[in-house]
């Protein structure tokens, strides 16, 4: 269990920093787009739940090969950790952001901050339960298809309102794009 913790608490530290380091790395490549699948190229909700999703999605690559031996359902529970996640950034920023009317910088970070933290510790608590083992198919096929969306939407975002970049010309019908709002190419 003290091995578990450990890992817990290393994976936290792992996709916090991994995480604030993505966020600045698709500019930092030059706007190289095989980055931006994974990295955020706009200031939309949707783009910045990629700062959990694949930083914590390589981190349970590395716990399940460190782990899986001693919990043999942890897969499972990193399945669901890394989906619970990443929906808790766009559920926590439209509940605050419908209450207060507009978004704050420190609250944006506290999300991204306190997702981490819930997704790894369920991760830890349904580890230790063995409750989703049956689940583990189901829960890896819904990380892969969200993994397929993120780079998909990236290069093709609807137009709605998690897609849009705030900080574009909200004016021109296109501001949601990824082409248009945050200098994104394939060229």
């Amino acid at each position: 269990m003290k091995h578990l913790k450990r890992f817990t608490i290393t994976g936290i530290l792992f996709v916090l920093v991994t995480g604030t380091l993505s966020h600045f790395l698709y500019d930092w490549s030059g706007h190289n787009p095989i980055v931006g699948l994974f990295t955020p190229v706009n200031e939309s909700i949707w783009e910045h739940m990629k700062l959990l999703f694949f930083p914590m999605l390589l981190y349970s690559i590395i716990m399940i090969c460190k782990c899986k031996r001693q919990y043999s359902h942890i897969a499972s529970a990193l399945f669901f950790g890394i989906i619970t996640g990443t929906l808790l950034i766009p559920l926590f920023y439209y509940a605050y952001t419908h209450f207060l009317g507009k978004n704050y910088l420190v609250l944006d970070i506290s999300i991204f901050i306190l997702s981490i933290v819930i997704s790894f510790w369920l991760t830890y608590r349904l580890t230790l339960s063995n409750k989703l083992e049956s689940y583990t198919l189901g829960l890896g096929i819904s990380v892969c298809i969200l993994s397929l969306c993120f780079m998909l939407f990236t290069c093709h975002a609807p137009n709605t309102a998690i897609f849009q970049d705030p900080t574009a010309d909200n004016c021109s019908p296109d501001s949601h794009s990824p082409d248009n709002s945050s200098n994104w190419r394939w060229a």
